[in-house]
């Protein structure tokens, strides 16, 4: 069991690099790589909630700030994509600074109200700054990802730069886990005061994986403005920010592996008609009409009968057949 564990992130690697071999629907390629945008998210908010215990509502409108940073640089500005992509994680950035700093006196669901106010403050925004958003229209004509002289149009090739960014992230951020800020974020998430009586820096890790998370989000932002080729105010809602915490608490704390698990499942909850054969149309309609509904239960279920999410039940998995 234990060489399983250990063999199961690069099997796992391997099959996600082969999947345009093992499939070519452009449609469900295109499904799998949105399952990545929301991956890359995860990934951030994992390490702010799952490790660092902080939370936040708001996570949607550092994904906005990435995917307009990106639509600028590269529509009005005329820049290289990997420029537009830098800028939109520095905004993001920038952005995550700004919301930690007042924030470092809040905890609970105090701090969760303060980033659920920065949401909505920048999903006005989004919709206010018309001349730089196109507002409600929104803004079109995003050209697709290119480096160099090559462009990442077919669907094959957005899948594997968006999860090759995803892959890269997965490793920092395990990496980064298991040496001392990992120690650091995992006390915090124990006791804030535990951890200051220990020697932690407490402002500093909040701060540093605030922005962090919030970086990883608007690179998610300009990857999903250059696959779609237009974002608009709707998509970077309180509702998506909601979705994306509902995906850190369904998958645990303390772990990578099971907000990622997460994250893909209820990912592919909203293609249901379309990814399993047989299902009628109305079914799949009444689903996902009860998205938010479906959400909402499951975190009160996993909260009351899972505290540790679907990371406790694969690391309970992983415990069965030991000594």
């Amino acid at each position: 069991m234990r060489t399983v564990r250990a063999l199961a992130p690069y099997l796992v690697a391997i099959v996600v690099a082969a999947g345009p071999f093992l499939t070519d629907d452009r449609f469900l390629l295109k499904v799998l790589t949105f399952v990545g945008l929301n991956a890359l998210v995860i990934v951030g908010l994992a390490l702010l909630f799952g490790f660092a215990g902080q939370v936040s509502l708001g996570h949607a409108a550092f994904v906005g700030l990435g995917a307009y940073a990106s639509a600028v640089c590269s529509v009005r500005f005329g820049w290289p994509w990997i420029v537009g992509f830098i800028a939109a994680g520095s905004l993001a950035a920038l952005g995550g600074l700004i919301l930690a700093l007042p924030s470092l006196r809040l905890k609970g669901h105090y701090l969760a109200m303060a980033t659920l106010g920065f949401g909505e403050l920048a999903s006005l925004a989004f919709v206010e700054a018309e001349p730089v958003t196109g507002g409600v229209d929104g803004f079109s004509g995003i050209p697709f990802p290119s480096i160099g002289g090559f462009e990442f149009r077919e669907p094959a090739a957005l899948y594997w730069l968006v999860w090759a960014i995803v892959g890269i992230a997965v490793l920092l951020a395990t990496n980064l886990t298991a040496l001392r800020p990992g120690r650091a974020m995992r006390a915090l998430h124990g006791s804030e005061l535990g951890a200051l009586a220990s020697g932690v820096d407490t402002t500093g890790i909040k701060v540093r994986v605030f922005v962090l998370s919030a970086t990883l989000a608007g690179l998610a932002g300009a990857l999903y403005a250059s696959v779609v080729g237009f974002v608009s105010p709707s998509v970077f809602t309180v509702g998506s920010s909601v979705t994306f915490l509902a995906m850190a608490v369904i998958g645990g704390t303390g772990s990578l592996a099971g907000p990622l698990v997460a994250a893909t499942a209820l990912t592919l909850v909203q293609y249901l008609d379309a990814l399993i054969p047989g299902i009628s149309r109305d079914t799949a309609r009444i689903v996902q009409s009860f998205q938010e509904d479906v959400y909402g239960m499951s975190i009160v279920l996993v909260v009351l009968l899972a505290p540790r999410g679907v990371s406790g039940l694969l690391k309970r998995l992983g415990s069965v057949g030991r000594p």
